[in-house]
C-alpha cells in the first residue's frame, strides 16, 4: 500500500520565522511541534517513490527521513519554497552518478533551467503536459490560481481506484480550476491561515474558513490542509469540517481507502 509522508508543512518562510517571538514560533524553537519546514510531501510504495517539491529544507528533510537519496521529484512551480533545494539535489545526483528525474510542466520547467541552467548536468526534465505514469500513479496537472503570485500547479494522481490531489499554493479558484477537484478520496489543500485578514488582493494561498467553503462545494471524503504559517497553531482546536485534519511533519497517511494514519 503507498503511502503519503509529510516532509514540510510551512509557507514560504517556515517556522520559526528567524525574527519573529510570537507564541507559535517560540514553542517550535521550545517544543517543536508547531516546527514548520517548508512544504513537500514524499509519495512511497512498491511501485517505488517520488517528491512533490524540492524546498530549501530538502536535504533537512532527507536526513530527518534517513532517507541518503531520492530519484524522482515532481515540481508544481518556480517559487524559491518549492524549488530551492534543486541545486543541493543535483549536486547530491552528481555524487552518486546517477541523474534525477524532474517532472514540471513545461514553462516550469524553462523557469527553473533559466535560473540555474547548468541542473541539466545532473538532472532530466520531464514535462507533464501530456499527464504521466509515475510509481503507477497517473497523474495530470492543471494550472492554478495563486493570487498575487501569479500561478501554481495542482496536481491529480489515480491508481487503483483511489484518487487525491494535491493543491498547495492556490486561492480564489475558478469554476474551471476546481474541476479536478470533485470525486477524491483525499485532498491535500494549502491553507496558510486560519484566517489571513490582509487585503484580498494581496493575498496568495487560501485560509481555513475559504477552504471550508470549496470543501462543501467539492465534497471530499478527507482533506489535509499544508503549508501553514506561524498564524496556525497546532496545539489549538479550530473549528473545521469534519473531514479535514492539519498536517505535521512526519504524518503518514495510506493512499487507500482505510482509517489508519501515523505519527513519526
Amino acid at each position: 500500500m503507498d503511502t503519503l509522508v509529510f516532509l514540510g508543512t510551512g509557507d514560504a518562510m517556515g517556522v520559526p520565522r528567524v525574527y519573529c517571538d510570537c507564541d507559535v514560533c517560540t514553542e517550535a524553537r521550545e517544543q517543536g511541534v508547531n516546527r514548520r519546514l517548508r512544504s513537500s510531501v514524499l509519495v512511497n510504495g512498491s511501485d517505488g517513490s517520488f517528491l512533490i517539491d524540492c524546498g530549501p529544507d530538502w536535504r533537512s528533510q532527507m536526513e530527518a527521513l534517513g532517507q541518503r537519496m531520492t530519484y524522482k521529484i515532481l515540481i508544481t512551480h518556480a517559487h524559491f519554497d518549492h524549488m530551492g533545494g534543486l541545486p543541493e539535489w543535483a549536486d547530491a545526483c552528481r555524487w552518486t552518478g546517477q541523474k534525477g528525474q524532474l517532472y514540471a510542466p513545461q514553462e516550469v520547467i524553462t523557469i527553473i533551467l533559466t535560473q540555474f541552467p547548468w541542473l541539466n548536468m545532473q538532472l532530466d526534465f520531464i514535462s507533464v503536459d501530456e499527464g504521466i505514469q509515475l510509481s503507477n500513479w497517473s497523474v495530470t496537472g492543471w494550472k492554478v490560481c495563486h493570487g498575487k503570485n501569479g500561478y501554481s500547479y495542482a496536481y491529480r494522481f489515480k491508481k487503483e481506484g483511489y484518487t487525491w490531489i494535491y493543491c498547495s499554493d492556490s486561492i480564489n479558484l475558478s469554476d474551471d480550476e476546481k474541476q479536478p477537484l470533485y470525486d477524491l478520496d483525499l485532498l491535500v489543500l494549502g491553507t496558510s491561515f486560519y484566517h489571513e485578514k490582509a487585503e484580498f488582493s494581496t493575498r496568495s494561498v487560501y485560509d481555513m474558513q475559504e477552504a471550508a467553503l470549496l470543501l462543501k462545494e467539492i465534497k471530499p471524503s478527507k482533506a489535509i490542509y499544508t503549508h501553514m504559517s506561524h498564524d496556525v497553531d497546532l496545539h489549538q482546536k479550530y473549528q473545521l469540517p469534519a473531514q479535514v485534519m492539519l498536517a505535521r511533519t512526519g504524518l503518514v497517511v495510506p493512499l487507500s481507502n482505510t482509517n489508519n494514519l501515523q505519527q513519526h
